[in-house]
């Protein structure tokens, strides 16, 4: 029985050590900073971690569209991802 391994790609793994990253970020931002409830553009009261959340989920979204989309490296959609958690974080 052959066993079936994820691809990693440069790109998959940035994406992971970029998650990582945020993870570390925000528990040492609420330590030092805790969290309130907050009304952005979303349609609901979020905290931070919220908005990481819905921007993680969101960039996840942004890459399969892009996988079904085109043939192009994943190096030309992580701006637009970087960007989106960017405009969620801040603007959510």
């Amino acid at each position: 029985m052959s066993m079936e391994w994820m691809a990693w790609t440069p790109v998959t793994a940035c994406f992971f050590i970029f998650i990582i990253l945020m993870l570390i970020g925000m528990t040492v931002w609420h330590q030092i900073s805790p969290t309130f409830e907050s009304k952005g553009f979303l349609p609901m009261k979020t905290t931070r971690g919220d908005r990481l959340f819905i921007g993680l989920l969101g960039s996840a979204y942004i890459y399969l569209i892009w996988i079904i989309i085109t043939e192009a490296s994943l190096w030309f959609v992580m701006p637009i991802a970087l960007l989106y958690i960017f405009i969620v974080m801040k603007f959510g």
